[in-house]
């Protein structure tokens, strides 16, 4: 019997071919797990009008972690004719199903290293170094939205808050609604762990990434239990940053900032640009973690256009394949792991497109297994 359970994601596109690539290195690593497939994606809303089936649900709910590929999105008004003919008007507008298992499994740290390898020749600077910590349960991404707004909700509103009197003229149909709601005990546990992991690390320093100036009830509470939390960290120095000034600042001075912490979709902007700063989202890998179950995935999407030719960057996936390691407590594997990738990008002899080269996601998969075995610095 196997070790450990995995959950094996592809879902749409590039997904499959990625994937591919990571189970070739965890294959030459020998973690001693059982890869069990679960449907996922825009095929299976297509074919059955759920992206996230239930027996996929029920998978999660018996494994140790899971690996995901990329899904395909589709706008809600494009989505409904491409459902088979038997379910089109019997079935809930497409919603993205990693929105849903994040929600679900209460996966609610988004865990994103962004750190830049020697010789990348996509690096913005080398030696960038940051930890996003991204809330991933609430916020604008929470799903409570309406679109046409129902009349009572916009009665509601005008008895409630004097700056919805300048839409209260609108019909339902002319203005959407969509709620950023963030509760304490979602700010605090996000804000907490980016703290325990610059103590256990040692990161001298978290930035809380916010717009409190202008969102006041919501990002002015998600600030002041920062700040809360901040005094229980003596050691660890804290400072904050609108998110529009922060996008100039990581790239004035990326070297100023260790782990930076936002609530949901400001996680989710400054991660990626983050990205970028470190090589694209070639390199962007991602956690989903929560207290008993951890999903890793590229923070790339589907790709449909590249979908069958194998010339996606698979080193977001391989990364995310260590981040997993690192979770299962596979320390070692996921240092060997890192230590493959960083020789590959150094070597510069197997690039994929992105990189200037025309190596496949298959061969540089082959090129990092190679390496597993290398001494350090060799």
């Amino acid at each position: 019997m196997a070790k450990y359970r995995i959950a094996w994601l592809p879902g749409d596109g590039v997904g499959k071919e990625v994937l591919e690539a990571a189970k070739i290195v965890l294959d030459d690593l020998e973690l001693d797990a059982e890869y069990i497939h679960g449907d996922i994606g825009w095929d299976f809303w297509c074919s059955e009008g759920d992206a996230f089936p239930q027996r996929t649900i029920d998978l999660l709910k018996s494994v140790d972690a899971a690996m995901f590929g990329a899904i395909t999105s589709k706008p809600a008004k494009a989505a409904e004719a491409e459902l088979a003919p038997a379910l089109r008007g019997k079935v809930a507008p497409y919603r993205s199903p990693i929105v849903r298992m994040r929600q679900l499994f209460d996966l609610y740290v988004c865990l994103r290293p962004l750190k830049s390898f020697r010789g990348n020749p996509l690096n913005y600077k080398e030696g960038i170094d940051i930890v996003v910590f991204r809330e991933n349960t609430e916020d604008l991404y929470s799903g409570v939205e309406f679109s046409p707004v129902p009349d009572e909700l916009a009665g509601v509103l005008q008895k409630l808050s004097k700056p919805f009197a300048a839409f209260s003229s609108l019909k339902g149909d002319e203005y959407a609604i969509s709620c950023k709601i963030n509760t304490r005990k979602g700010s605090e546990r996000i804000i907490r762990a980016a703290f325990e992991f610059a103590k256990k690390f040692g990161r001298k320093k978290v930035t809380v990434v916010q717009k409190a100036n202008v969102v006041r009830a919501t990002d002015g509470m998600f600030l002041e239990i920062a700040k809360e939390v901040a005094r229980e960290y003596p050691g660890i120095a804290m400072d904050d940053a609108n998110v529009d000034a922060m996008t100039m600042w990581l790239l004035k001075n990326p070297f100023n900032y260790d782990v930076l912490v936002a609530p949901n979709l400001y996680g989710d902007i400054i991660s990626d640009l983050c990205a970028q700063m470190v090589g694209g989202l070639g390199f962007g890998a991602s956690g989903n973690i929560g207290d008993k179950l951890a999903v890793f995935e590229p923070t790339h999407g589907s790709a449909p256009k590249y979908a069958g030719q194998y010339k996606v960057n698979p080193i977001a996936t391989i990364m995310a394949a260590k981040m997993m390691l690192e979770w299962l407590g596979e320390e070692e594997k996921a240092k060997r792991l890192e230590q493959a990738v960083a020789g590959v990008i150094r070597e510069a002899k197997v690039r994929t497109y992105d990189m200037g080269g025309s190596s496949t996601t298959l061969e540089m998969a082959k090129a990092i297994t190679a390496r597993l075995n290398v001494p350090v610095g060799a």
